[in-house]
């Protein structure tokens, strides 16, 4: 090493078999599960390493490689940050490089549990009925091809193998935010097996395992500000850290195959029977409150989560959001108090150390949009509860969408479904509603039919055009 230069964070890999493999080695799951299991392998025991799979680019691989898969997870609480070095990860794979690897390594008998976080877009379903969509192109090609592309196609064919080799299922661990995760991809996976083989689809429905599970974190992008400034705390230069706010939670079901899983409990994952209650708190709670804010607050000018909530009027929506049709929508789980859960949320996304970007969080509203706000005003309006601040969010959504700001500057649009919702949008309300509202994938046919709400959100929009983000959030 040069005089003068830091050392390169590195560890010498390990050689013991992995346990898990992951799909979709983001920054959330480095921050939040990979740090769960290695703190209960160092507790109790177990080979539980992982090795994580890219299913897009190399670039999270090239980063880890030469630390020797190690890295930084940096807590950023409001009076300081502590690292802490994560050396879990015994590998990672391209799947676009080797999908055949990516497939030898799910096979693998050591591997007992396949986990998840490749966003809602990545399990190639309808949004709105929770269905595999058969039409999407990576699922065709994975119809056609004994290599696959998608989530499902890996998780399909690395289960045959295993039938094959006379092993076990492996438990597949969803950890998106999904309603009902687990049971979405169950049938989402069933569904594509069944049109590949269906003997295969039965012997995954008799002996597979698909827990539902509930995670939190906030978890935001790491910037090269955050390389420097980690460099100067640690004297070490890691070019692959994650950053992560102190709060984390994990919920999940307990149902594996044979039972076989790290000692989850003894680092403070909640093990239930019954993860429902936790997701629609945390879904609808944290996750449709964080949309609605990064629509509305990134329209007002606002970067970041906590830039928005420091804003008076931004503040009063969140609170009148949760108390009066968010709240009274949900059965709280057991042991909680959701006023206080309310609190605690409110807390965290004012936390100065975090610089979560609205635009980071409004990605992919076509996917989000389902389980995080529509839901909700389904049944608030089935129930005749006004829901003024959750049809603006939808409004925000509209507007954003249509890949211009307020000033008419271009916004990047990052969807699926980006080209057409551009092409949605029309300067009179009432015809811009209309023609989002015929997006099936996104609108469940409760709202697309319910000629109030129809009429609610075309003037709800006329006004966020006409008066701006912000006086319409303060006129609320």
């Amino acid at each position: 090493m040069e005089a003068g230069l830091p050392d390169r964070l590195h560890r010498t890999p390990s050689t013991a078999p992995a346990g898990i493999v992951h799909l979709g080695l983001g920054a959330f799951f480095r921050a939040h599960g990979a740090v769960y299991v290695a703190e209960a392998m160092a507790r109790s025991g177990g080979d539980w390493g992982i090795i994580g799979v890219s299913l897009q680019s190399p670039g999270t691989r090239d980063r880890l490689a030469p630390q020797g898969w190690a890295y930084t997870a940096l807590e950023l609480g409001p009076e300081g940050e502590t690292p802490q070095v994560v050396t879990v990860l015994r590998d990672v794979l391209v799947a676009p490089e080797d999908p055949q690897a990516v497939l030898n390594a799910m096979a693998a008998p050591t591997v007992r549990i396949v986990s998840l976080t490749v966003t809602e877009k990545g399990y190639c379903h309808e949004p709105s009925t929770g269905r595999l969509n058969a039409d999407h192109p990576d699922i065709r090609h994975d119809l056609d091809h004994p290599l696959p592309k998608s989530a499902p196609g890996f998780l399909v064919r690395a289960l045959a193998l295993r039938r094959d080799r006379g092993l076990p299922p492996f438990t597949v661990l969803c950890c998106d935010n999904l309603p009902e995760n687990g049971r979405v991809v169950r049938g989402v996976v069933l569904d594509l097996a069944r049109l590949i083989d269906p003997e295969l689809a039965d012997w995954i429905a008799a002996h597979g395992a698909f827990p539902a599970t509930m995670v939190d974190r906030i978890v935001p992008a790491t910037t090269p500000a955050d390389l420097d400034r980690l460099e100067a705390l640690t004297g070490q230069r890691d070019e692959a850290p994650v950053m992560h706010e102190p709060f984390r939670q994990w919920v999940v079901e307990d149902r594996f195959v044979g039972g076989d899983r790290p000692d989850l409990g003894a680092v403070g994952v909640q093990m239930v029977t019954d993860v429902t209650p936790f997701e629609h708190m945390k879904l609808r709670m944290l996750n449709g409150t964080h949309s609605a804010l990064a629509y509305l607050g990134y329209l007002a000018g606002h970067q970041t989560i906590a830039d928005t909530v420091a804003d008076p009027a931004f503040a009063g929506l969140l609170t009148r959001l949760w108390q009066d049709e968010i709240i009274p929508a949900l059965t709280p789980p057991p042991g909680v108090d959701l006023g206080a859960y309310a609190d605690a949320l409110a807390a965290r996304f004012a936390n100065p150390a975090i610089r979560h970007r609205t635009w980071q969080i409004a990605m992919d509203g076509s996917q989000k949009l389902p389980q995080r706000i529509l839901g909700t005003i389904v049944e608030g309006r089935a129930a005749g509860r006004p829901v003024p601040g959750l049809t603006l969010a939808v409004a925000a959504w509209m507007r954003y969408a249509s890949g211009r700001d307020e000033a008419d500057g271009p916004i990047d649009v990052r969807d699926p479904l980006a080209p057409t919702l551009a092409g949605l949008w029309d300067e009179d309300a009432a015809r811009t509603v209309q023609g989002f509202l015929a997006l099936e994938q996104v609108f469940p046919q409760a709202l697309r039919a319910d000629a109030g709400f129809v009429r609610d959100l075309s003037r709800t929009l006329h006004m966020l055009v006409e008066r701006g983000a912000r006086d319409t959030v303060a006129a609320l």
